[in-house]
């Protein structure tokens, strides 16, 4: 009988063995599969079990339904190949060895080609009109000057012997009166 075996992470192993019919495939406990994960739909998708093939139908997901990568609203699922609902991954397995040895080439080669290659970047030589840079011209690194902060601790200085200045003034006309 053929069954879904989940591979998403923490739900690793988990099998669903399908039952002539309709199975319906959601996060939700009346659904016959459940898959309590946020990703997928309540009602994400319908299941009908046809021989070794399953006709899958999306049930207006939020996160839509794949099989092998490519987003589908009704699709046929062969053994070996991967549906995934929202973000949890399973592949249709038989039992039968012959059926899985036909799709699992096919199946591993579409993986390849959905491939990418992320960029790495560019070194600075590269860049178009690249220099090297100096760091003794005014290339915004080189040393402040500290004359802001002398100023700064000047007027901090005056003012504070302002304010003494005058506190004792007030202090002696307090005391003479």
């Amino acid at each position: 009988m053929p069954k879904l075996v989940l591979l998403s992470e923490g739900l690793t192993g988990r099998t669903y063995e399908l039952k002539n019919g309709t199975t319906t495939v959601g996060r939700v406990p009346d659904n016959a599969f459940e898959i309590a994960e946020a990703s997928v739909s309540s009602h994400h998708a319908e299941l009908t079990l046809r021989g070794n093939d399953v006709a899958v139908k999306d049930l207006g997901s939020t996160n839509g339904t794949f099989i092998n990568g490519e987003k589908i609203e009704e699709g046929v699922l062969k053994p070996g190949q991967i549906l995934r609902l929202g973000m949890i991954e399973m592949r249709l397995e038989t039992g039968d060895a012959a059926a899985m040895a036909t799709t699992a080439p096919a199946a591993s080669k579409k993986t390849l080609e959905q491939t990418r290659v992320i960029p790495q970047g560019i070194k600075l030589d590269e860049l178009e009109g690249a220099r090297p840079l100096a760091f003794d011209k005014n290339t915004g690194f080189e040393r402040k000057s500290d004359r802001g902060t002398k100023i700064f601790i000047a007027l901090a200085v005056i003012v504070g012997l302002l304010l003494v200045g005058l506190l004792i003034i007030i202090l002696m006309r307090g005391g003479a009166g």
